[in-house]
């Protein structure tokens, strides 16, 4: 399996799996950084620069899930696959609420987890493509929105910068402008869950873009109920 020398850090406190599981990334043209703990994964995360982040769940000190946290707080693109010996149902629903995006138990099969490498890779190089191709920049009434920076200006003058949910939030319903944006769409999209929770947030957002655009009266954000939103905008 070819790869282009990605570089992993894989955390695991079994040290002997651990050796053999980094020989054995590197035999498929990885570049491997092994760490014991959570706590001297978190130092190496810090200090390098990592495609992809293979943590096993259950380690002293600090646990994959906490370790988890901590690099979503500092990274929300980099990849994470848990790498556990529990299979019950509340550790699989809790690592994919913060933010992994895979979950293999062992012992598991080291070819599928090359398998599940190359698959997410292959999905943020298709995602990076679809980005640097698409149109980014939008007019709406008096408004200039850069969708890949996040700046909204009105006229001339200087542009404020949105925070990413209100980017991507914004951005969803230009491209659905006049026309309704489903609230179940932008949950999925830009929450990646869909309940009560993340429904009233996106409401917040909603407020704040809201007040973002007030300065062209002509702009409207209409509240479909139970359907989702509609800006209207000449």
């Amino acid at each position: 399996m070819i790869t282009t020398n990605k570089k992993v850090l894989l955390v695991e406190d079994d040290l002997n799996f651990g050796r053999i599981l980094k020989d054995y990334l590197e035999l498929n043209n990885y570049d491997v950084v092994l760490a014991r703990n959570g706590v001297e994964g978190a130092e190496k995360f810090n200090k390098g620069d990592f495609d992809i982040c293979l943590l096993d769940v259950m380690m002293p000190y600090k646990d994959g899930f906490t370790l988890a946290k901590e690099i979503r707080a500092n990274d929300m693109n980099v990849p994470i696959i848990f790498l556990t010996a529990k299979s019950m149902k509340d550790d699989v629903v809790k690592g994919y609420q913060i933010g992994a995006d895979d979950y293999l138990t062992k012992p598991f099969d080291s070819e599928v987890l090359l398998l599940k490498m190359k698959a997410l890779f292959q999905r943020m190089e298709q995602n990076s493509f679809q980005l640097k191709n698409e149109n980014h920049l939008f007019t709406i009434g008096a408004f200039n929105f850069n969708a890949k920076l996040r700046q909204l200006s009105l006229n001339n003058d200087k542009p404020i910068k949105l925070s990413p949910k209100e980017g991507s939030l914004l951005h969803l319903l230009i491209l659905h402008k006049n026309d309704l944006m489903p609230r179940e769409l932008a949950l999925k999209k830009i929450w990646k869950d869909d309940t009560y929770f993340t429904s009233r947030s996106m409401d917040v957002y909603i407020a704040k873009i809201r007040k973002h655009l007030k300065g062209d009266p002509s702009i409207e954000i209409i509240n479909v109920h139970g359907e989702g939103f509609r800006i209207v905008a000449p």
